[in-house]
């Protein structure tokens, strides 16, 4: 393992086990590159959370990443995209990290939907996205003629955390069965914990409904990324690092990382905040 201070990486944030599911899409398609997963499990889900909360606590993301050697933060929560990422952006990084780029999970996945053409979407995500209204915003500008259906889904998030998949049937269907009667084309899993029930979600609304999952969409916008912006590709170091870092631990989000990332896997609890 390579000195924590160590330039060179890629750091992966979220409130919990979504960023997982986007790190491990990462690792699958450029695996060579090292990673700083942090994981802020002790104050999961942001969905609920006012909008200077959710930047305070990106903001300490950022700044504990950036202390760690990460030259480039994904932040892999909808919610934190929406509302904290622009401010860090403009603000915080020219301040205070000038040579870090952070990117989010929304613009990459607002390209998607423009690239396959969708003219009825439906948004299902956390309550905090759906009030910052950022996917109908950013739609309507891409597509000003689209329809756009957002519906928020406040249960998911602390289903997934808390190992409550087999209950999911249910509550899912009264999420998405206003969507559906909206007679959506597409659909925006607006959340990066929503991709654990991606498989579901897409056999309850057929064939006939494109299902858009950040967990497959991230990796190769972020490979795309790289490709337009070999100045930072190349401060990349190879070295195929792999690093866990969460606020509290749990065991399910323990089993859920070996289930993904291998029994190897070693997580560490820092509060960091």
């Amino acid at each position: 393992m390579h000195s924590d201070k160590r330039k060179g990486k890629i750091g992966i944030f979220d409130s919990g086990l979504g960023g997982l599911l986007i790190m491990r899409g990462i690792v699958k398609s450029l695996a060579e590159y090292d990673y700083v997963y942090l994981g802020d499990t002790a104050r999961v889900p942001y969905g609920n959370r006012s909008k200077r909360t959710i930047y305070q606590f990106t903001e300490e993301a950022v700044r504990y990443l950036s202390g760690k050697g990460c030259e480039l933060i994904i932040v892999a929560c909808n919610a934190a995209s929406a509302q904290a990422l622009r401010k860090i952006q403009r603000s915080f990084l020219p301040r205070w990290h000038r040579s870090v780029r952070v990117l989010g999970v929304v613009v990459p996945t607002l390209e998607e939907v423009f690239d396959i053409k969708g003219s009825r979407i439906g948004v299902l995500a956390t309550q905090g996205t759906v009030d910052s209204s950022v996917f109908t915003k950013e739609l309507r500008k891409i597509n000003p003629k689209a329809k756009i259906f957002e519906q928020s889904a406040p249960l998911l998030v602390p289903l997934i955390e808390h190992d409550g998949l087999r209950w999911s049937g249910p509550i899912l269907r009264f999420y998405i069965d206003p969507l559906l009667k909206k007679r959506i084309d597409t659909l925006v899993l607006g959340c990066t914990h929503y991709p654990v029930l991606k498989h579901t979600i897409r056999n309850m609304v057929g064939k006939g409904v494109r299902v858009i999952s950040q967990d497959e969409i991230i990796p190769k916008k972020l490979n795309e990324y790289l490709v337009r912006h070999p100045e930072i590709e190349k401060r990349l170091h190879r070295n195929r690092g792999r690093t866990f870092i969460v606020s509290d631990m749990t065991d399910h989000f323990r089993n859920r990382a070996r289930k993904w990332f291998g029994n190897h896997v070693t997580l560490k609890m820092v509060k960091y905040y």
